[in-house]
């Protein structure tokens, strides 16, 4: 299906939010100072620990999740480490981890089948709780507004055009005076998500010009490799001349430039909430019942529309997680999926869910078991 465009940049109401400890019966108070009883939140607080880790893109996100749960909570203990989408499924599939953040949903097949033997009676499923638009962020001095086609980026990653001053990044911007400074071209060293979005991002957009097949690894020859969204956003910024691909999160945390990309309609868009909105509006959803595993258009010919943008999944049992986890993983993904939850990712970098996404994600939380 669809989604719809609308539900991405609706406005959320704005409320200052004071949410009250926990009381003994494990459900939260009502806020103070909320403008009206509809835009209180609560929380169904729920006591134990969950221990969760995986995609780097959605840890400054999944960091303000804890700390709203906590400042609700009693009782209750969630660590989330970002140790990549690979080795969140990984800990995932091996029973370490309550649940994984993956910028990509589980491939059919073996890491399917893994994932499912975690869960006895049930399946691994994928929930879209994060879209994370991906910036092409640069740090070279003098150039603002920098913009880029797939083509361009295509080869910049893949080593053809080394130096800033190339023909190909001329015509890109022909008003801007581009320095002959050599290009480092930084990627994810570990087994990311992002990656993978983007990789198959320049295979759609930029079709010959990008050989190497999409992967969380990265395939291509050469560039620098720097482990985790944050260690490529460091690189960019302490590297002159340094290109790489990152989380509009990261790029607003370490104040990096982002570049115009061109899109299926024919134009450079700059990253912003509501042009990455517009490209998850072409998604589909392609999972089947409480899997909701989502494809993005990558080559989208909206006008106005951002085209790398990837979605970061909550990987959980629909059915099988131990009784001592499933009252607290139900309540803490529940208050993710939330109005209130997902208000907090455009404050910091993030989309927050389409409506009609957010209420089929909440409803596959709540038939977990």
């Amino acid at each position: 299906m669809k989604l719809k465009r609308h539900g991405i940049l609706a406005a959320v109401a704005a409320a200052t939010l004071a949410l009250a400890a926990c009381g003994s019966d494990n459900t939260s108070t009502t806020p103070e100072n909320s403008e009206s009883s509809a835009a209180k939140p609560t929380i169904d607080c729920k006591t134990g620990s969950l221990t969760a880790q995986g995609s780097t893109a959605q840890k400054n996100a999944m960091d303000e999740w804890v700390k709203a749960y906590d400042q609700a909570c009693s009782g209750a203990q969630i660590n989330y480490q970002g140790t990549g989408s690979g080795a969140g499924i990984q800990a995932f599939t091996a029973n370490t981890a309550d649940f994984a953040g993956s910028d990509s949903a589980l491939k059919a097949g073996d890491e399917q089948t893994k994932a499912d033997a975690r869960c006895p009676g049930g399946k691994a499923i994928n929930l879209p709780m994060v879209i994370g638009p991906v910036a092409v962020a640069y740090n070279l001095n003098g150039v603002k507004d920098l913009q880029l086609k797939p083509a361009t980026i295509a080869k910049i990653f893949s080593g053809a055009i080394k130096t800033w001053d190339d023909a190909a990044i001329k015509a890109d911007n022909p008003s801007a005076s581009l320095p002959s400074t050599p290009i480092t071209a930084v990627h994810r060293s570990d087994s990311s998500g992002t990656t993978e979005n983007f990789t198959k991002y320049l295979k759609t957009a930029a079709g010959a010009d990008w050989a190497t097949d999409a992967s969380k690894d990265w395939k291509a020859a050469g560039g620098q490799g720097a482990k985790g969204s944050d260690g490529v956003s460091a690189t960019i910024k302490q590297t002159a001349g340094a290109i790489g691909y990152v989380e509009y999160s990261f790029v607003q945390t370490n104040s990096l430039s982002a570049a115009k990309i061109y899109n299926g309609a024919g134009e450079y868009v700059a990253l912003d909430e509501k042009s990455a909105g517009k490209a998850v509006a072409g998604a589909q959803i392609t999972g089947q019942g409480d899997d909701l595993s989502l494809k993005l258009d990558y080559n989208t010919k909206e006008a106005g529309a951002y085209p790398i943008v990837l979605v970061t999944y909550e990987i959980v049992c629909s059915k099988g997680t131990p009784a001592d986890k499933l009252p607290l993983l139900k309540s803490f993904l529940g208050f993710v999926a939330s109005k209130d939850g997902q208000a907090k990712l455009s404050q910091i970098g993030y989309a927050p869910l389409p409506d009609t996404i957010q209420t089929k994600v909440m409803a596959s939380i709540n038939n977990m078991a």
